[in-house]
């Protein structure tokens, strides 16, 4: 997909049909993928396979295939890759390495997103977990993100979403420690994998409790992906 910036009344006319045939509540997770050129490589490679890994382990799921929705917004430069779908319906984008880390358009490309799916959502009386926010990034901003804490900030006080952030390799820790509310993750080398298998893990739990349910996140040491 290209930059093409999708809009509440495009989506609308497709909404009526969707949850006719689905009219599960639904657990939105935006994947906010840094792709900028420092990602070449193995970085880039092995997130294509931890995306591959990701939507098998949603498909064996039944329940989860239904609830989980997924969009991916990748940046350098910022594209949406794949909008809000069912884990059933989950493709997962070819992603390449190339620019820059406009890492704070990225995020506000996918709160537009998630603002534009939840009142899809609320229209048509699909209940709705509290959605994940995921940003994974190996650099810094190269574009303007001092207003990010702020909206992270009233965002998770406000239970709009859940943010978290990953680092890669050579991140810039003392952004992100300013970004998100709670403490960033570094991934340990490049094992995407394993982290998208945590990730799903985590997504089957939340998928199998009721909207407002408080759910534990599984221990993500057993699954290797991160530094302790």
């Amino acid at each position: 997909m290209d930059n093409h910036t999708y809009n509440y009344d495009e989506q609308q006319p497709f909404a009526a049909a969707e949850f006719a045939e689905n009219p599960e509540p639904r657990c939105p997770c935006i994947l906010l993928l840094d792709t900028s050129g420092s990602m070449q490589g193995d970085p880039i490679e092995e997130l294509n396979r931890g995306l591959q890994a990701f939507r098998h382990e949603l498909f064996s799921d039944s329940l989860s295939m239904k609830r989980v929705e997924i969009a991916v917004v990748t940046f350098g430069p910022v594209s949406v890759m794949h909008d809000f779908t069912t884990a059933d319906q989950f493709r997962p984008p070819h992603l390449e390495a190339a620019g820059d880390t406009p890492l704070a358009a990225a995020v506000s490309r996918g709160l537009g997103l998630l603002k534009t799916r939840k009142q899809i959502l609320r229209d048509n009386g699909i209940k709705l977990f509290r959605p994940w926010i995921f940003l994974i990034t190996d650099g810094e901003p190269t574009d303007e993100w001092q207003y990010l804490p702020r909206v992270i900030r009233e965002g998770e006080e406000n239970k709009s979403f859940s943010f978290f952030a990953l680092g890669v390799k050579n991140a810039n820790f003392e952004v992100l420690r300013q970004i998100a509310v709670r403490e960033p993750m570094k991934l340990s080398g490049v094992r995407f994998k394993e982290f998208f298998l945590w990730l799903s893990a985590s997504l089957k739990n939340v998928s199998h409790s009721n909207p407002g349910d408080s759910v534990p996140i599984p221990d993500y040491k057993p699954y290797g992906w991160a530094e302790v």
